[in-house]
């Protein structure tokens, strides 16, 4: 998940100077000869080998073993064929049956996905090329780690509500659970990377933590974070828990998390004066970092819900000033839709300049909302049939564009703004143009389109009259090896079922086939006399 790494990996650039362009140390002879002989492994092990084979051809009697070996396939008998292909398009056919049913499943080839994972780094394919700051090279991989970002489809909801105080009162009216246990281990997979460190040992209260994330049953989560407050009154994480997931009201919520900030702070102080002691001080380091910043996050929105937006505004202005290399924590997306509701569109259009643009990752906020401003400037004289007589005006043009731009991201959003759907309550984690990050834009911003007159009128032509069916992903290709496992056990089967049927003439096809692959003199009595038993005994055929 982009999102849940985001936090770690931007503190970490932040904190770490060997990280920034420039300050790195140059390389030396002895890494970069490692560096020029790393490419050319493969290939001197290959010539090395060969050398040595060449070498000990007398020694191992190379000679007689290929004769003999040749002898022996020029005594096996086509009934041995026919069992060794049989044999083969079975196990090949099996192996594809497993292909198939683990890619249906899981969406990935199980030979190619443990290849990646355990051949490629023995023979060396983890091991990246030295590259020098600023180099062609290092500016590739960093283009494609961004690319590989943007492609992240899974992300948390920067929007996400409040377990305790806003979850929980569906689940007390209803007596059903509004997340699915996915979204819900996905959301304990995120507090053990923003929350916990290897460090966690040297404080006991952060020991108790720890296990007090990886609970699955509330309750036991919230003893444990008592718990922790017993050993140490100053411990940031636990108010977190606390105000997530046993405060019943935002206000409760708010105070435990201005209880938390205090704590956060103190530790954060503590961590900056440390961090160049030992790599253990640099990660505790980035995790009270982590901590901090989701802390204040979480007061801003509790400011947005209480009403108190321009201080919201303000608690996310100063947290990006203060923490910029955090971009991927999407906190300006909080930003705009605060902004949204002061109606600020001059605002909203300058963080939208800064945001919406081709190397970061795109979302429908984003996408929906640069449509919402260039709709607000012509949707309130906008009709249809006036449209159609005079032609779009430039103003106009843009806004459609602007419209098919958010459609073709993320087609499932106007449904849900046109009240053709019906909303629930969003989730801690969206898909990325999907049906899930659909629901949690609307659920924010529905307000902000019906204030603005004509707007889901524009909307509703626009998508209407342009898109007819929701787009889908296209689907995924089939691996390489479940076509070559098809091809090999097709192939095998058809050669077992030839041999089985026309012993003699596959008898003298193997003949050939081996006589160009080891010329040696074929013994005149053994394949044939052996061919013709298997025709008239072994397959029971009339000799007649």
């Amino acid at each position: 998940m982009a999102d849940r790494g985001g936090l770690s990996e931007a503190a970490a650039t932040g904190a770490s100077p060997a990280s920034v362009p420039g300050l790195n140390p140059t390389l030396g002879w002895r890494e970069r000869l490692r560096a020029g002989l790393a490419g050319t492994g493969a290939s001197l092990w290959f010539v090395a080998g060969l050398g040595l084979l060449y070498a000990l051809r007398i020694p191992l009697r190379l000679c007689e073993n290929l004769a003999a070996a040749t002898v022996f396939l020029n005594s096996l008998t086509p009934k041995f064929y026919v069992a060794l292909t049989g044999t083969s398009s079975l196990i090949s056919g099996l192996i594809f049956i497993f292909e198939w049913w683990y890619f249906h499943k899981h969406g990935t080839s199980f030979v190619e996905q443990v290849s990646v994972s355990h051949l490629q780094p023995l023979m060396g394919g983890t091991e990246s090329s030295i590259s020098e700051p600023g180099s062609p090279s290092r500016n590739r991989e960093s283009e494609t780690s961004r690319q590989n970002l943007s492609e992240c489809k899974v992300w948390r909801n920067p929007l996400n509500l409040f377990r305790g105080a806003e979850y929980r009162r569906y689940t007390w009216v209803t007596g059903k659970e509004p997340l699915t246990y996915y979204d819900m281990n996905l959301s304990a997979q995120d507090h053990q990377t923003f929350f916990t460190c290897d460090t966690d040992f040297l404080r006991p209260s952060d020991t108790v933590m720890q296990k007090a994330w990886r609970e699955r049953n509330p309750p036991a989560r919230i003893k444990a974070a008592y718990q922790a407050l017993e050993l140490n009154n100053d411990c940031a994480t636990a108010y977190v828990l606390l105000a997530e997931e046993e405060a019943t009201t935002i206000v409760d919520a708010e105070r435990l998390f201005k209880q938390a900030l205090k704590a956060g702070e103190t530790i954060y102080r503590q961590s900056q004066q440390c961090q160049h002691q030992s790599p253990q001080h640099e990660a505790q380091l980035r995790r009270d970092t982590n901590v901090l910043v989701y802390i204040k996050r979480r007061l801003a929105m509790c400011a947005r819900k209480l009403g108190r937006i321009r201080e919201a505004v303000k608690i996310m202005r100063d947290l990006m000033k203060e923490f910029p290399p955090l971009t991927m924590v999407n906190i300006h997306e909080n930003l705009l839709e605060s902004l949204l509701e002061l109606q600020a569109y001059a605002d909203v259009q300058a963080v939208l300049a800064k945001y919406d643009d081709i190397s970061l990752p795109k979302s429908a906020a984003i996408c929906y909302t640069a449509a919402l401003l260039k709709t607000r400037t012509v949707s309130e004289k906008f009709s249809p049939e006036t449209a159609s007589r005079r032609g779009l005006s430039t103003a106009e043009i843009n806004a459609v564009e602007a419209i098919h731009r958010a459609v073709e991201f993320n087609p499932h959003v106007p449904k849900y703004l046109l009240e053709m759907k019906s909303l629930i309550l969003p989730p801690e984690h969206i898909l990325k143009r999907g049906d899930s990050e659909a629901i949690a834009y609307a659920f924010f911003h529905l307000q902000h389109w019906k204030r603005i007159e004509g707007a889901l009128n524009l909307l509703q032509c626009t998508w209407e009259g342009t898109f007819h069916h929701v787009s889908v992903y296209p689907k995924k290709e089939l691996p390489l090896f479940i076509h070559f496992t098809a091809g090999f056990s097709s192939s095998t089967a058809m050669i077992a079922i030839l041999t089985h049927q026309f012993p003699e003439i596959m008898g003298i096809f193997a003949k050939a086939v081996l006589g160009l692959w080891c010329p040696q003199p074929w013994a005149s009595s053994g394949f044939e006399e052996n061919t013709q038993d298997l025709k008239s005994e072994d397959l029971g055929l009339s000799s007649g």
